[in-house]
C-alpha cells in the first residue's frame, strides 16, 4: 500500500510538471511561436519568469494568481491544467498500474487536454498533436503485435466514413483535425474502442453543447476535439469492460 501510494503521488507531481508545459503549448502553438527556445515570460509586461515563478500550482498559488512584478492577474488555466494532468495521470495509473499501458495513456491524455483546450477556443487542432498519438498507437500496436490488425482497422474504421462526410460536405460537416484524431485514436484503442470512444464523443458533444446553447448563448459551431478526446480517455481505460458489459445482454 505505501509503494502504491508513494507512487500515485510521483506520478501525480510528473503530471502537473507536464500540464505546466501543456500551458506553454496552448499558448504558442496556435500563434506560430517557438514553445522550446522562448523564455517563459508575463503576457503583460513582459516580465521573464524565474525557476521559482514556475513552479507548477504552488507558483500560481504563493502569488495569488498575479504577476510578481506589474500585479496583473494570471489566468486560472494555468493551475487548472496543470492539475487536471495531474488527475488524468493519477487515474490511468490506479485503472493500468505500473505497465506500458500507464505510460502511453498519460502521455495520450497530455495530448487530449492539450488540443481540447486549442481546439475549443480556435477550432483547429494542431496536426502535431494528432501524429503524437498516432506514433503512441504505433508503440502499442508493436507491443501487442499478434493483434496488430484490430489497430490497423482501427485507424480506418471511423476516419474513413468521418472523411466520406468531409468530402461530400466540403469541410463543412466535419473538421480535417477530428478525422486525423480519430484515425490516429484508433491505433491506440483498436477498432472497437475507437467506435465507442467517437459514439461517446457525439453524445457528449450533442448534449453538452444543446446546454450550453441554452444557458450561455453559445455559438452553433462545435468543436468536436474536447468531446471526442473525452470519448478516447474513457474508452482507453474502461472501453473494453464497457463493450463486455453492452454484450453480456445479448450472450
Amino acid at each position: 500500500m505505501l509503494y502504491t501510494i508513494v507512487i500515485a503521488i510521483i506520478i501525480f507531481l510528473y503530471g502537473i510538471i507536464i500540464g505546466s508545459f501543456l500551458n506553454v503549448c496552448i499558448y504558442r502553438l496556435p500563434k506560430k511561436e517557438n514553445i522550446v527556445t522562448t523564455r517563459s515570460h508575463c503576457m503583460s509586461c513582459g516580465y521573464q519568469l524565474k525557476w521559482y515563478d514556475l513552479i507548477p500550482l504552488f507558483s500560481w498559488l504563493a502569488l495569488r494568481g498575479r504577476c510578481r512584478k506589474c500585479k496583473a492577474e494570471i489566468s486560472v488555466q494555468y493551475p487548472v491544467v496543470e492539475a487536471l494532468n495531474g488527475v488524468l495521470y493519477l487515474i490511468v495509473f490506479l485503472c493500468c498500474g505500473v505497465s506500458i499501458e500507464t505510460l502511453l495513456y498519460c502521455l495520450m491524455a497530455s495530448a487530449l487536454l492539450a488540443l481540447s483546450v486549442i481546439d475549443f477556443r480556435t477550432f483547429e487542432i494542431p496536426v502535431g498533436f494528432n501524429v503524437f498519438i498516432a506514433v503512441l498507437g504505433l508503440v502499442r500496436v508493436l507491443t501487442d503485435i499478434s493483434n496488430w490488425s484490430e489497430y490497423a482497422i482501427g485507424f480506418f474504421v471511423v476516419s474513413i466514413p468521418l472523411y466520406i462526410i468531409y468530402f461530400v460536405t466540403k469541410g463543412r460537416g466535419i473538421g480535417g483535425g477530428d478525422i486525423k484524431l480519430m484515425a490516429a485514436s484508433g491505433l491506440l484503442l483498436g477498432w472497437k474502442c475507437n467506435i465507442l470512444a467517437f459514439l461517446l464523443g457525439c453524445i457528449l458533444g450533442s448534449v453538452i453543447h444543446i446546454l450550453r446553447m441554452r444557458l450561455t448563448k453559445a455559438e452553433h459551431v462545435l468543436a468536436m476535439g474536447p468531446y471526442l478526446s473525452a470519448g478516447i480517455y474513457v474508452c482507453a481505460l474502461w472501453g473494453t469492460g464497457l463493450l463486455d458489459w453492452y454484450l453480456s445482454f445479448y450472450g
